[in-house]
């Protein structure tokens, strides 16, 4: 009985090594475009994350400085999406209650949005300065 034999003296068809090696290198080529993959994931959520919050504090600083008069002290408070936000009115150093306040000031207002991503607490803040009437409060 003879054998089907190529035109240059060879066996066709492939080894079973051949086959094994073959679909090692497969294997892991799957598994490194997978990680990949998957982290372009994570980054694109976290950026989402990242721009929803910039929203959040300018949408909540915008709302802050329509106003024209401001009492020193925090304000919080929860979009309800998981984000929540906390707000500083600065007082300058030298209004103390009881004193003449000038008719306008320099009021430092800064703004923090924060949100829990992967366990971890996340956080974006922006700051700015407005001239305004200030408020004191007598006790």
């Amino acid at each position: 009985m003879r054998f089907p034999i190529s035109y240059n003296g060879c066996k066709r068809g492939f080894t079973l090594i051949e086959i094994l090696v073959a679909m090692m290198i497969l294997a892991i080529s799957l598994v490194v475009i997978l990680q990949l993959f998957s982290a372009g994931l994570k980054s694109s959520g976290l950026s989402d994350n990242y721009t929803r919050a910039i929203f959040h504090a300018r949408e909540k600083m915008e709302e802050l400085l329509i106003h024209d008069e401001f009492n020193c002290g925090f304000l919080e408070g929860d979009f309800g999406d998981g984000f929540i936000w906390r707000a500083e009115i600065v007082c300058p150093d030298d209004a103390e209650e009881g004193e003449a306040v000038p008719p306008e000031e320099l009021i430092t207002i800064r703004v923090g949005v924060s949100w829990k991503e992967w366990g971890r607490r996340k956080s974006f803040e922006i700051s700015t300065i407005k001239v305004g009437k200030l408020i004191l409060e007598d006790t």
